[in-house]
C-alpha cells in the first residue's frame, strides 16, 4: 500500500512552487516602489488567489483524484479547444520557463560563490536538475521528503530574517526613512499585478490529491494555509526592508534578498540569504518538475496531448513528462536563454496567460454549478457564486495592472494575443485531426473521470 501524505506535506508543496527566487526579486521591487503599503497590495493579491484556489478545491471535490487537475476540470466545463489553450499557455509554457529561470538563479548563485574556479553557471544548474530528476523518478514519496525538508527550511529562514528585521534586532545599522513612499489607492492597487507573482501556483497540490490521508480537508486547507504563510513571510520581510535597506537601493537591486541579508546581519546575513535563495530555487524546480509531469500525464489521458506522456516507471513516476521538462530546462540554461535581460518581460507575458487560466478555473465553478447543481461535492465555496466571481474580477484587474507603464502593458498584451492565436491554431488542428470532437462542447463529468482509468484509453482511442 502506498504511503499517504498529510497536511504538512500539502503545505510544503504549496509553498514550494510559490516561494521562488524570482518572488524574492519581485518583493524587493514592489516594496521598494511604495514602501510598507505594499503589504496591503500583497494582501489583496493573496485574497484574490485564495478565491481562485477555493474554486479549484470545489472542482477537485466534484472530480477527485484526477491527474491533470485543471485540464480535466476545464474539459468538463468549456470543452477541449479552450482547455488546450489555457493549459498549454498558462501552465506548460509558463512553468517550463519559470523552472528554467529558477535553475539559472541556482547556477548563477553557485557560480558567484565559486567564481575563482571558472565553472560556468549552467554546470551547477545541470547538477541540480540531475539530482531532482533522480528524486522525482523515485515517485511521490521521495519527492515529498525532499520537498518537506527544503520548504520548511525555507519557511523558517524567511520568517526568522523577516522577524529580526521587522523588530529591529539585527546587527546592522537601522535606516531612517519613511514607512510609506505612496499610499493612495491607485499606487497600492496598481501593483497588484506585480504582487500576483508572490502567490501564484498554490493549485499545484491538486495532483497530490490521491496520495493524501484526508484529501477532503487537506487539499483546500493546505492551499489556503500556504498562501497565508507566504503572506506573513513577505509582510515581515517588507517591514524588515524598511528598517535596514534604503527603498531606492532595494528597488534597483538585482538580488534584494541578499542586499537585505547583508544589511541586517552583515556577512552572516549575506550567506544565510544565499542559502535561502538556493533553497527557493531547489524547491521551485522540484515542484515544477513533479507537478508538470503529472499534468502532462493527465492531459494525455483525456486526449489533449500524445499518449506517451502516460508512461510510468516501476515507481509510478510519469518519466516521459519528467524527461521532457528536464530537456527544456537544460536547453534553456545551456543556451543562456533563461538568463537574458528579457526574461522578466517574458515572465510578465506568461503571468497574464496564467491569470487567464485562473479566470477559466473560476468560470468552471459557475458553469458546473449551473449544469450539475445536485452533483455531490464534499467541498463547496461559501456565499454562492461570490467567491468565483471575485476570483474572476480580481484576476482580470491583475491583468490590467500587470505593469504601471501603458507602453509596456500594450506590448505585453500584443505578445499574449499572438501567443493565444498560435495556441489556438495548434488546438484546432489537434482536435480536428486527433481528438475529433466538437471544439467547444464540454465532456460529461463521468466521462472525464472515466478517462483516468487506463482501460478507457484501451477501448476508447481518441
Amino acid at each position: 500500500m502506498d504511503k499517504k501524505i498529510g497536511l504538512g506535506s500539502v503545505i510544503a508543496t504549496g509553498v514550494g512552487l510559490v516561494v521562488a527566487s524570482s518572488c524574492l526579486l519581485t518583493l524587493g521591487i514592489g516594496a521598494g516602489s511604495i514602501g510598507t503599503p505594499f503589504i496591503i497590495t500583497m494582501t489583496i493579491a493573496c485574497l484574490v488567489n485564495i478565491f481562485t484556489l477555493l474554486s479549484i478545491a470545489e472542482l477537485n471535490s466534484l472530480m477527485p483524484n484526477l491527474t491533470g487537475g485543471l485540464a480535466q476540470f476545464s474539459l468538463a466545463s468549456v470543452g477541449p479547444f479552450i482547455t488546450i489553450i489555457c493549459m498549454v499557455g498558462g501552465y506548460i509554457l509558463c512553468n517550463s520557463l519559470a523552472g528554467s529561470v529558477e535553475g539559472a538563479v541556482f547556477g548563477n548563485t553557485f557560480a558567484e560563490i565559486f567564481k575563482g574556479t571558472g565553472i560556468p553557471a549552467w554546470v551547477f544548474t545541470i547538477i541540480l536538475i540531475t539530482f531532482l530528476v533522480i528524486t522525482n523518478m523515485n515517485g511521490v514519496d521521495v519527492f515529498v521528503k525532499v520537498q518537506d525538508f527544503v520548504a520548511y527550511a525555507l519557511i523558517f529562514s524567511l520568517i526568522a530574517m523577516g522577524v529580526l528585521g521587522a523588530f529591529g534586532i539585527g546587527t546592522g545599522e537601522i535606516v531612517e526613512q519613511p514607512e510609506a513612499l505612496a499610499s493612495d489607492f491607485k499606487s497600492v492597487t496598481g501593483l497588484c499585478g506585480i504582487a500576483f507573482f508572490l502567490f501564484v501556483g498554490g493549485e499545484y497540490v491538486i495532483p497530490l490529491n490521491k496520495n493524501c490521508k484526508n484529501a477532503k480537508r487537506d487539499i483546500p486547507l493546505g492551499m489556503v494555509i500556504s498562501m497565508l504563510i507566504i503572506l506573513g513571510m513577505q509582510a515581515f520581510l517588507t517591514m524588515g526592508f524598511k528598517n535596514y535597506t534604503n527603498w531606492d537601493s532595494l528597488s534597483n537591486s538585482t538580488t534584494p534578498q541578499i542586499f537585505y541579508g547583508e544589511a541586517l546581519l552583515g556577512p552572516l546575513g549575506r550567506y544565510w540569504m544565499l542559502i535561502i535563495t538556493l533553497l527557493a530555487a531547489i524547491s521551485s524546480v522540484n515542484t515544477i518538475l513533479s507537478s508538470l509531469s503529472y499534468i502532462l500525464m493527465g492531459m494525455s489521458k483525456i486526449g489533449l496531448l500524445p499518449e506517451f506522456f502516460q508512461k510510468t516507471n516501476k515507481k509510478g513516476a510519469p518519466y516521459v513528462g519528467i524527461l521532457v521538462e528536464t530537456g527544456i530546462f537544460v536547453i534553456l540554461n545551456v543556451t543562456g536563454l533563461s538568463s537574458t535581460d528579457s526574461i522578466s518581460y517574458m515572465i510578465s507575458v506568461l503571468a497574464v496567460l496564467w491569470l487567464i487560466s485562473y479566470i477559466i478555473s473560476n468560470l468552471n465553478v459557475i458553469l458546473l454549478r449551473r449544469r450539475l447543481p445536485a452533483a455531490p461535492r464534499n467541498f463547496k465555496t461559501p456565499l454562492g457564486y461570490t467567491v468565483p466571481i471575485l476570483g474572476i474580477l480580481g484576476s482580470a484587474y491583475m491583468i490590467y495592472s500587470i505593469d504601471p507603464s501603458w507602453e509596456v502593458k500594450l506590448s505585453l498584451y500584443k505578445v499574449v494575443l499572438v501567443t493565444l492565436v498560435l495556441l489556438g491554431i495548434y488546438s484546432f488542428i489537434w482536435i480536428k485531426l486527433r481528438v475529433k470532437r466538437p471544439l467547444f462542447k464540454p465532456y460529461a463529468v463521468k466521462e472525464v473521470m472515466a478517462m483516468e482509468n487506463e482501460l478507457y484509453g484501451k477501448y476508447h482511442r481518441v
